[in-house]
């Protein structure tokens, strides 16, 4: 009864910018993987700042759970109101507020998309590098902490926010970091609610660091005999000094799916997708000194994609790539999994982990951002195969093991949602309290996001 007088409040408030219809809570049940649909007991959509820290209030007074939501795209279950409660749709909170050109920064509601913003920079020669692949929204980037292929040259998330401003559990409204280039002033807040996936606060305007647009870009794509020398290559290509924008790595089945979905006609051996940014003249030798490299690994079929629209055809084949490989296995489902290690054990674990999958009689593409030891698997699985989704929770598990034994991480860029919190205490030991006592402190009452990255109260001590 409590949450039917919430949500009498809430419709109060909103009108009809809160929703309880069947169509609309299925929709915000569902994710982009592999976990079950968890409808919520409502939908709503502020507008402004006032009407997040009002409905987190109401919320608040009759301890309803509530689940921010961006455009969905995560893929470890982070926006699933898996407890119930309200979703609070932040699609309509999608202004640019203010283009600072001179200080590289923007402004933005977290509603506003990538995509959005950079067809909004055009004309000021400025850009935001971030990028994920999905047109995924700015406040659920800063949310998971996202990053992506453009990371090994323009950094995560992490680097890329300068302010935010957030809504607390209790319904306060604060704002983390500055316009300044740097700060010594206190904690860390803005650092802290990146990554914390909506269980501190929720995002409601964020400043974002911006980058100039290159005078030059050039992309290629080329060929391996084997996994450990295309491995190699990004290795060496790394230890010179060679400044990449964007270095990616896909396996001989992703090359098959690919061909299938494109007519890309690649060899089905594994390659390695890359991007140069900077001056013509740069470009041009960093471009050189890479094929010099390739060659020296023994690469081959080594294309350059030098118009646009090429470009743009090879880096919406690469980030099509989770759809694709989903359709070369008509019905399926996808458990998709990332871990991230050391540049020097990459080659080491993706080895083992196409052991893994193999060993499992799995479907299991391999792809990823190789520049910052960060690598993918689509585990490909029959929606009804009770056994085989088992086996590839499986893998995915040890995949996570062998990061952590390797020096590495469960995820560098997934984040942990419903899907890795188990696997918490093993990477962060005492530290995963420690989030727990923040966690506690902020949201005293666990109504932000519940049961997701953190322990539950008394969990694992």
């Amino acid at each position: 009864m409590a949450h039917e007088q919430a949500l009498a409040e809430l419709a109060s408030l909103l009108g009809a910018r809160l929703s309880r219809t069947q169509a609309e809570r299925d929709l915000h049940g569902q994710s982009e993987t592999w976990f079950a649909p968890t409808p919520p007991d409502a939908v709503a959509w502020p507008e402004t700042t006032a009407e997040v820290s009002a409905i987190v209030k109401i919320c608040a007074a009759h301890h309803m759970p509530l689940v921010a939501w961006g455009t969905g795209t995560s893929l470890e279950g982070h926006a699933l109101a898996s407890q119930g409660g309200l979703c609070l749709n932040t699609s309509r909170m999608n202004a640019v507020l203010d283009v600072l050109a001179d200080d590289r920064l923007v402004v933005v509601q977290p509603g506003v998309t990538r995509e959005a913003l950079n067809h909004d920079l055009r004309a000021t020669g400025l850009f935001f590098p971030v990028d994920p692949g999905a047109n995924a929204s700015l406040g659920g980037m800063a949310a998971t902490r996202a990053s992506g292929t453009t990371t090994v040259r323009y950094g995560s998330m992490r680097d890329n926010v300068a302010a935010l401003e957030v809504v607390l559990a209790d319904g306060r409204i604060i704002r983390t970091g500055s316009r300044a280039a740097k700060s010594a002033s206190g904690y860390d807040l803005t650092a802290l609610l990146l990554g914390s996936e909506g269980t501190l606060g929720i995002i409601t305007e964020l400043t974002l660091r911006l980058h100039g647009q290159p005078e030059a870009v050039s992309s290629a794509v080329c060929a391996f005999d084997t996994l450990e020398a295309a491995v190699d290559t990004v290795q060496m290509t790394i230890q010179m000094g060679i400044p990449m924008a964007r270095i990616e790595f896909v396996d001989e089945t992703v090359a098959q799916v690919f061909n299938a979905a494109n007519d890309a006609h690649m060899p089905e051996k594994p390659h390695l997708l890359i991007e140069f940014h900077g001056s013509e003249a740069g470009v041009a030798e960093d471009s050189r000194r890479f094929g010099e490299v390739v060659a020296e690994m023994g690469g081959a079929d080594f294309q350059w994609a030098t118009s646009t629209e090429d470009r743009n055809r090879l880096w919406k084949m690469r980030h099509a790539a989770y759809t694709a490989c989903l359709a070369a296995r008509p019905g399926c489902m996808g458990l998709v999994t990332d871990i991230c290690v050391p540049i020097s054990r990459l080659a080491e674990a993706v080895a083992e982990t196409r052991a893994d999958i193999a060993a499992a009689d799995l479907t299991g593409p391999i792809l990823g951002h190789v520049g910052d030891g960060n690598f993918h698997a689509i585990l490909l699985l029959d929606r009804d195969d009770a056994d085989e989704f088992k086996r590839a929770k499986q893998v995915a598990r040890k995949m996570a093991e062998r990061a952590l034994a390797m020096g590495g991480t469960i995820t560098g860029e997934h984040g942990i949602g419903l899907g890795k919190r188990g696997l918490m205490a093993a990477e962060h030991g005492a530290g995963w309290q420690v989030m727990g006592a923040i966690k506690a402190a902020l949201d005293p009452q666990g109504i932000l996001n519940p049961g997701k990255l953190v322990p539950q109260p008394g969990e694992g001590t």
